[in-house]
Parts: structure tokens; sequence; C-alpha cells
């Protein structure tokens, strides 16, 4: 029986920092994830490289008395962000990085995939290294392609995400919400360009975007529960050429967060009647563009995080942390609206903050990572 060693999960790690690439487009990470499967015991382990999704990578490992397929996804994306980490394992693809930790998250997979290719489950377990967190929906694109059928359908599944913010290897999860949903909004307004000093024959959609910005930001301060959190930012307004012309078109983009899709759905109900109002008031066409995706709120399903809660509270060797939830958003949301599981933290204590160019975890939380899920998930099979 021969098992990854901590350097060698170390080793593993360094490597998969060089080569990050982004959305969809993660060959070579692929071709190296595949050929370090290929050197672990394969007894028990199925391989699958979808041809609807080919650079997403499954692996089935047979239980020997399996009463449920318990799923753990990890994503290997990486982000356009160039590094500033002066690492001598810096990334060697100009622009891109590991910037949110997958590399990690692909790690502690691997080091979690290994023990039990060589340790049989009693439950089958499905590995899901999943393409394209960071954008273009990855975790949705799987479920509707319809990846997760048959023999590859999880019953349960579990993921991490890395938090610099929490101590080296320390577990952190909650009941209810983990991360927010997230949504892509964006408003045209198109009016009657004209001269400035004649506004009676012109339709300025600058002050109309300026009347929609305003009520825009009732909607959270009115139509939202206090007691719960959502957020709306508008970022970004372009109107106009020059000071002397009235806007015939003004642009607003921004972004919803909610920590649930239920409160996303009232959000997104309420900018509706409001672009239809101004609208209406300044007498212009208003559209409105709302793009979620697969980036629906992470919520954890009560009695599987219960569980998980449990098992990580009462195990002396694993430092666990109750965190509150997070406005930044996650593709696993989805995968969590069709399968019942658990997403959770795990601390690689850094002072730099995710997709920051100077992100640079401690490699301690690797191993501590994966003795805290394999020991759950052996756990889980015995209940």
């Amino acid at each position: 029986m021969r098992m990854l060693t901590t350097e060698e999960l170390i080793t593993i790690r360094r490597h998969l920092h060089q080569i990050p690439e982004l959305a969809l487009h993660e060959t070579e990470t692929h071709a190296f994830l595949a050929e370090t499967i290929a050197h672990f015991n394969q007894d028990f382990l199925e391989v699958r490289t979808p041809a609807e999704l080919p650079t997403a990578l499954m692996v089935l490992v047979h239980g020997s008395a399996p009463h449920r397929t318990i799923g753990y996804r990890t994503d290997i994306d990486a982000l356009p962000v160039e590094e500033q980490t002066g690492l001598p394992y810096s990334s060697t693809h100009p622009g891109v990085m590991h910037a949110c930790g997958h590399d990690i998250h692909m790690t502690v997979a691997l080091g979690v995939l290994d023990y039990f290719s060589e340790h049989q489950p009693k439950d089958n377990l499905l590995f899901f290294f999943q393409p394209a967190e960071e954008s273009e929906s990855g975790g949705k694109q799987a479920y509707e392609l319809g990846l997760f059928t048959g023999k590859w359908q999880p019953d349960e599944f579990y993921g991490l995400h890395d938090n610099p913010d929490l101590p080296a290897g320390a577990i952190g999860c909650r009941m209810g919400t983990l991360f927010a949903g997230t949504t892509e909004v964006n408003i045209d307004l198109h009016g009657k360009g004209g001269h400035a000093a004649y506004p009676q024959d012109a339709n300025d959609t600058v002050v109309a975007a300026a009347a929609l910005i305003m009520q825009i930001q009732t909607i959270i301060s009115r139509s939202i529960d206090p007691i719960q959190s959502g957020v709306i930012t508008l970022g970004k307004v372009d109107g106009g050429t020059i000071r002397n012309v009235i806007a015939g078109h003004t642009r607003i983009e921004g972004t919803i967060r909610g920590l649930t899709q239920k409160m996303i759905e009232q959000i997104d109900e309420r900018l509706k009647d409001l672009c239809h109002g101004i609208g209406r008031s300044y007498n212009m066409d208003v559209e409105l563009e709302l793009n979620q995706g697969g980036y629906w709120p992470v919520e954890n399903n009560p009695e599987l995080t219960k569980r998980f809660i449990t098992y990580m509270e009462q195990k002396p060797e694993v430092n666990f942390v109750e965190t509150a939830p997070a406005m930044t958003g996650e593709d696993f949301g989805y995968l969590l609206a069709k399968f019942p599981g658990t997403m959770f933290w795990l601390g690689v204590d850094d002072d730099s903050q995710l997709h920051s160019a100077t992100l640079t975890p401690n490699e301690a939380a690797i191993q501590r990572g994966v003795d805290a899920i394999t020991g759950f998930l052996t756990y889980r099979m015995q209940g």
C-alpha cells in the first residue's frame, strides 16, 4: 500500500500552481490530473472524461457494499490575474494565476481520492474535477449536459473552498447559506439625443438613469427583510459622448448578491418593476438583462450539514470554526440546489485575500484537509 506523502502533495500543489488555466481551457491541468490519478491503485476506480465537457474529469470509486453514492467536487480553473507572489513556483502562464486557491482544492481532492483508492470505501464515491467555476458556470453546464446520471449520479455532494482568514487546516462551516448567490445586472436606457440647449426636443437618458439608480437603492432597504442580507451594487454607468450633447443612451452595470434563491428572485422582480416604471415615467425604452447562470446561493442541506458539523466538532484533531455567511459567489450552489450536500471552508492562513495577486496559502492546510475529509467520509458511510 503506497499513499501520497505530505511532501508529495505539496509538490503536486506547486506544479498545479504553475499551470493555471482559464475556464473551459484547463487542458494541461486535466492532463496532469489524469496522469496523477493513473498512478493510484486502479482496483476500485473508474475514470471518465466526458466528451460533452472535455476538461472535466470524473472518478467513480466503487464501494464494497454501497448504500449510496457520495459526491465530492473540486474546481480546477484559475483567474486572469498576473501573479505577484515572487514564489519560485509562480505561474508560468502570463496573466493567469490560481488566485482563488483552486490548486489547493485540487490537491486536497487528489489526497482524498488517493486514500480511498487504497482503502476501498463502503459506499460509492464520485469525485468531480470541475472546470469553469470562476466563469461560465461549469457546475450548471455539467448538470444540464446530463453528466450526473446513472451510476454517475450522487445522492449527496460535498466540496470545500479555501479561506485565508482561518488558521491553516481549520474547517469552517455553518447551517444555512455559506455563500451568497450572484446575478449580473445590465440595464440599457434608450431615449433621444439632442443639443444640451434644447432639452425639450430630446429625451435625456442620463437623468432617467440617475432616477433609476436612486430607486434601486431602496430595494434592499424597503423590499427585503432587514433580518436577512442582500446587496445590489451598480459599479458602472456609461452614458453620453460630450458635455453639450444630451445622451440618447445610457448603460448601467451591476451585481446582485443574496443569501437565498428566493431573495434573489424577489430582488429580480423589484428590478423589473422599477425599470418598467422608469420607462413609462420618462417615455423611453428600458431594457433589463439579468444573468445568474449557475451562481446560486450555496445553501447547505440541514440534515447533512448538522452531521458534518457534529463530526468536525467532536474530533480533537480538527480545528472547527463556525463561520458567518459570505457575500462571495460560488457555482457549487447550483449543484446543491439539485443534490443535497454541504460546502465548507478549509483555512489557509494568509494575509492576502482570495482573488489577490499575492495570495499565498499555507501548505500545511493540505494534509490537515485530507485527513479531516477522509475521516468524515468514512464516518458518513457508517450512517
